[in-house]
């Protein structure tokens, strides 16, 4: 099975397209991840077709790993921790990287962006806020 055919049948279940990844995009990962998140069910959907047989005809490993990745809950949730710790870097990030001057705005960002990567980071760890945590 050629690329072509795999992509029709992505194309089939997934009206979003994925995105490359590249090297010279600012945080091209976790824009990516968020994509991932976006196309979830429609991925999930597509290992569990009749097509998808076709494809795992092709490369029996690959397909059942593929398939495993994508039915497995503990990687989603995974997906998502670091989805949510990432966004409040990113946001503040993509909101100084301008030709403005941004920078009178950066220190009452940073301390935001701060706490919710820490809320974010003690939430998951299920810890107290007076608790320290060994990831920050």
């Amino acid at each position: 099975m050629n690329h072509s055919m795999r992509l029709a049948i992505f194309n089939t279940f997934v009206s979003l397209k994925l995105l490359a990844i590249a090297e010279t995009r600012f945080a091209s990962v976790i824009i990516m991840l968020k994509r991932l998140k976006l196309i979830k069910q429609g991925l999930q959907q597509m290992v569990i077709s009749e097509e998808w047989s076709s494809y795992r005809e092709d490369d029996v490993c690959k397909a059942r790993r593929v398939k495993e990745i994508i039915l497995d809950d503990e990687w989603w949730d995974q997906v998502d921790y670091i989805v949510s710790f990432t966004d409040p870097i990113y946001e503040m990030l993509r909101i100084m990287d301008t030709d403005r001057p941004t920078l009178h705005l950066f220190f009452e960002m940073w301390d935001e962006m701060i706490e919710n990567v820490r809320e974010t980071i003690f939430n998951h760890e299920r810890k107290k806020e007076d608790k320290r945590s060994p990831f920050l």
